[in-house]
C-alpha cells in the first residue's frame, strides 16, 4: 500500500499542499478548441427513442434508501400509462422478484408529458449485481446494476463527479469519457438539462431528449442528484410560477429516509461515504426547515462507519472567476462553521463553468463589523472543488479573477468530469479530467487524506 501511495504521488500532476507552505496556485494556460455550444439536434441519435410501442424511456436510477440497499428505477412511456411494475433478479434471463412502482404525468404551459414511473427497488443484497426489465410484452427492455459493498470503513469505492451537463456535444464527450472511468456512481451537482433555455412547448420537449440522452449511464448505476439554477423554471410568461416543477416530477430523491422535509435536500450513506446533498436555491439561513435539518443530520455521521464525508451543492463557496463570483457567499455564512467543526473532506458544487480547486482554508473569523476578510489556511476545513464544467450551451466560464487568490489551488476553464476513487479510511485518490478535443486527458490529480483519521 506504501507503495501505491508513493508512484501516486509522484506522478499526480498538481499535489495537494498546505497554503503556509508557499504552493503557488495555478491557473491554467491550456486554450481547448471546443466545438460550439449548441445542443446536439433532436433528431440525433444521442437522442434515439427506443423501437416498439410505448416503449420505456429516459430511465435511471438512484439511491432508494439511507444505506443503499435500495434503488428507485424510474422511466417514461410516451403513449399510454402501461404497467409500473419493475420484474429483477440476480440472473440476466430469470427474474425472481417484482416491485410495484407508481405513474403520474405533469403539465407544463402546453406541454404534457409522458407517463412517468418510479419503483422503489428495497430489500436488496450489498454487492451484487442485478438485472432488471420494465415494460411489456416486446417493448420490454432489460439493464442492471450493481449494489455498493455493505456500510463499512474500509469499503472502497469509485465515484464519478458532473456538473452542469446539458445535451450539446460537449456534454456528450463529458458523458462519454465519463463512462470509460469505471466509476459506479454519479455525484451530479446540478443543472441538468438547461431546457430552461428554450419556450413553450420545447422545455419540456428538452427534458425528454435530455432523459434520453443520460440513460446510456443513468439506467445502470445511480446517479446522485442535487437541483440548480436551471431546475428552478420560474416562466411568469407562460403562466409557470411553481419552482422545480420538471426536475420535481422526473428525478426522485430518497429524502424520507433521511428525515429531509423536502427531496432539494437529503443525505445518504453509500459504502465508506456519507454523502450531504444541499440545496442553494431553497431557504437555508438560521431556522428554515434546511439548516434544522443539516444541524441534525451532521450529528448522525458516525466516522467509525462512513469516515468520507462528502457534501454536494450547486453554487461554489469558494469561487475565483468573474462568473457567479461571491454568489454562494450567504451559504458560506451559514454553514462553514459546521463543516469546519464537523470536518468535512470535501465540498463539490457546480454552477461556475469551468474548473476550479481550493487548498484546505477557512473564513470563519470574518463578520461585518470585523477586518478578518481574508480565508487562512485550516486543517480542519474541507477541499472545494467546482466542476460546473459538463459541457452545456452557455458556453465556458473563461475569465479568473487576478490575481490568483492564495486559497486557489488549481483553476482551468475546459469541459470535464472528476473521479473521486476512495480506496480505505484514510485515503482517496482524486482525478479531474479534461476532455481535449475529444479525448481525456487527466489534468489534475491529487491524494485526498481523511479529515477524520
Amino acid at each position: 500500500m506504501r507503495l501505491l501511495l508513493h508512484l501516486a504521488l509522484t506522478t499526480a500532476i498538481v499535489l495537494l499542499s498546505d497554503v503556509n507552505g508557499g504552493s503557488a496556485g495555478i491557473t491554467s494556460k491550456f486554450i481547448r478548441t471546443e466545438w460550439p455550444s449548441i445542443d446536439i439536434p433532436l433528431d440525433n441519435e444521442a437522442f434515439a427513442v427506443p423501437k416498439g410501442h410505448n416503449s420505456p424511456q429516459q430511465v435511471h436510477i438512484t439511491q432508494g434508501d439511507y444505506d443503499g440497499k435500495a434503488v428507485i428505477i424510474s422511466w417514461v412511456t410516451p403513449h399510454e400509462p402501461g404497467p409500473s411494475t419493475v420484474s429483477y433478479g440476480t440472473s440476466a434471463d430469470k427474474f425472481d422478484f417484482t416491485a410495484e412502482g407508481t405513474v403520474n404525468n405533469y403539465t407544463f404551459y402546453k406541454y404534457k408529458s409522458g407517463y412517468i414511473h418510479q419503483c422503489l427497488v428495497d430489500g436488496l443484497e450489498y454487492d451484487t449485481k442485478y438485472y432488471y426489465k420494465i415494460g411489456s410484452g416486446d417493448s420490454s427492455r432489460e439493464f442492471w446494476f450493481q449494489t455498493p459493498p455493505k456500510i463499512d470503513p474500509d469499503a472502497s469505492y469509485k465515484f464519478g463527479i458532473i456538473g452542469d451537463l446539458g445535451q450539446t456535444y460537449n456534454s456528450l464527450s463529458t458523458l462519454e469519457h465519463y463512462m470509460e472511468s469505471g466509476a459506479q456512481t454519479v455525484l451530479f451537482l446540478g443543472d441538468l438539462s438547461y431546457a430552461d433555455r428554450y419556450q413553450f412547448i420545447d422545455v419540456g420537449v428538452r427534458w425528454d431528449s435530455w432523459g434520453r440522452f443520460v440513460e446510456r449511464s443513468a439506467a445502470y448505476q445511480p446517479w446522485i442528484w442535487s437541483a440548480g439554477n436551471h431546475e428552478i423554471e420560474y416562466m411568469t410568461y407562460m403562466g409557470e410560477v411553481v419552482p422545480f416543477k420538471s426536475y420535481l416530477h422526473r428525478y426522485p430523491t430518497p429524502h424520507l429516509a433521511s428525515k429531509s422535509s423536502s427531496p432539494l435536500w437529503y443525505a445518504i450513506r453509500r459504502a465508506s461515504a456519507h454523502i450531504i446533498v444541499l440545496s442553494s436555491y431553497s431557504p437555508f439561513v438560521k431556522y428554515t426547515p434546511q439548516w434544522e435539518w443539516l444541524r441534525e443530520e451532521l450529528k448522525k455521521v458516525d466516522r467509525e462507519k462512513t469516515p468520507w464525508l462528502i457534501v454536494l451543492m450547486h453554487v461554489p463557496i469558494y469561487n475565483s472567476n468573474e462568473a457567479h463570483f461571491m454568489e454562494g457567499e450567504s451559504m458560506r455564512a451559514a454553514f462553514e462553521s459546521w463543516f469546519v467543526r464537523y470536518k468535512v473532506d470535501v465540498v463539490f458544487a457546480g454552477h461556475v463553468h469551468a474548473y476550479e480547486r481550493s487548498y484546505r482554508i477557512s473564513n470563519l473569523h470574518y463578520n461585518i463589523s470585523s477586518g478578518d476578510c481574508f480565508p487562512v489556511p485550516d486543517k480542519s476545513a474541507p477541499v472545494y472543488i467546482t466542476v460546473g464544467d459538463g459541457g452545456n450551451q452557455e458556453g465556458l466560464a473563461g475569465k479568473f479573477r487576478y490575481p490568483q487568490p492564495d486559497y486557489s489551488a488549481f483553476r482551468e476553464a475546459s469541459y470535464g468530469h472528476s473521479t473521486l476513487e476512495i480506496k480505505n479510511r484514510t485515503h482517496a485518490f482524486y482525478h479531474w479530467n479534461r476532455n481535449d478535443d475529444g479525448k481525456k486527458v487527466a489534468t489534475d490529480s491529487f491524494i485526498l487524506h481523511n479529515q477524520y483519521w
